[in-house]
């Protein structure tokens, strides 16, 4: 068989065609059953034991971590491997939501009396309503649909997509119920680029002490160029006496000074800096202050207290190095 670009398009299409209706029919499965799982779920005092075999399994281990992520506590839990020694990851403090579209996986109508027994609550996510799982359930959110992707109507395409729409919206309807922040979804994602965004303040990677580029209002171009060459920040702060902030002077300013005959050795810094510059507070968000500058269209800032005064001083690169950008 050979491949034909167009009808390639066309199969696509179709599959997103019949996932995107089969998304859209949940709206009618937001009713009083997804309200009861929501509080079922909102006040359990210990875990989300979500189980699911096969595909659905996949889809159970991507709606625990969802939930893990935005404040509901989840882990998965392989029914498979549930009676063989893990239905003791189940406590009596937990809540089980259990996916199968048939309703009737062998292996987790296995599990079923011994987790009445403990008397937890049963949440079942199935395509079909009159199934076994369905009817012991403490309450069923049924997401069947009207059919695959799949042309042979046999791999599961639609119904494990509806599924996953399913959990993400009882997990972010939970976020919402619990107040959950961006703080608290930082502190559940420190590794990788989103921990940084959320977590990294502009005090964890500022220059401070000896290493910020200050001069006095009182210094020459030239001593203000010394100090920009020795700490490598492509600017300096101008204080006064009392290491407030007065101006800035930075490599556009030198630029823009050339032009101007002036004598760097007889010329005051003042003459030439940047006054009422834009400074931040060290305590914003890093990504925050990489905002700042793309916004203003600069390449540094620095960062002072209530008072002006100088507390550190960070340019773009350090964004950069600190995976900010």
């Amino acid at each position: 068989m050979t491949l034909n670009d167009q009808k390639l398009r066309e199969l696509g299409l179709a599959v997103i065609q019949v996932e995107a209706l089969a998304i859209a029919a949940l709206a009618g499965q937001i009713n009083d059953s997804f309200v009861t799982a929501c509080k079922l779920l909102f006040n359990c005092t210990g875990r989300v034991v979500v189980i699911g075999m096969g595909k659905s399994g996949h889809i159970a281990g991507k709606i625990a971590a969802t939930l893990a992520s935005t404040g509901t506590p989840a882990f998965f839990v392989h029914p498979g491997e549930a009676s063989h020694g893990d239905l003791g990851m189940i406590t009596r403090q937990d809540v089980v939501l259990a996916l199968s579209n048939s309703g009737e996986t062998e292996e987790i109508l296995k599990i079923l009396p011994l987790i009445k027994r403990l008397g937890v609550p049963l949440i079942a996510m199935t395509g079909n309503a009159a199934s076994t799982l369905a009817a012991v359930a403490t309450t069923h959110i049924n997401v069947a649909v009207e059919q695959e992707a799949c042309p042979l109507g046999l791999a599961p395409t639609s119904s494990t997509t509806a599924a996953l729409v399913m959990g993400d919206a009882l997990a972010v309807s939970l976020l919402e119920a619990r107040g959950f922040t961006r703080d608290d979804f930082a502190l559940s994602h420190p590794g990788g680029s989103l921990g940084r965004r959320l977590l990294l303040r502009v005090c964890d990677i500022m220059h401070t002490g000896d290493n910020i580029p200050s001069v006095p209002a009182s210094a020459l171009i030239s001593q203000a160029l010394l100090e920009m060459t020795e700490k490598k920040l492509g600017m300096t702060a101008i204080v006064d006496a009392g290491n407030r902030v007065i101006g800035i002077f930075t490599d556009g300013d030198l630029r823009r000074m050339l032009g101007k005959n002036l004598d760097i050795h007889k010329t005051s810094i003042i003459e030439v800096m940047t006054p009422q510059c834009t400074v931040i507070s060290a305590d914003i968000l890093a990504a925050e202050a990489m905002q700042i500058m793309e916004q203003k269209k600069i390449n540094a800032l620095i960062a002072v207290d209530e008072q002006q005064r100088v507390q550190g001083a960070l340019n773009m690169h350090d964004l950069i190095r600190a995976g900010i950008v």
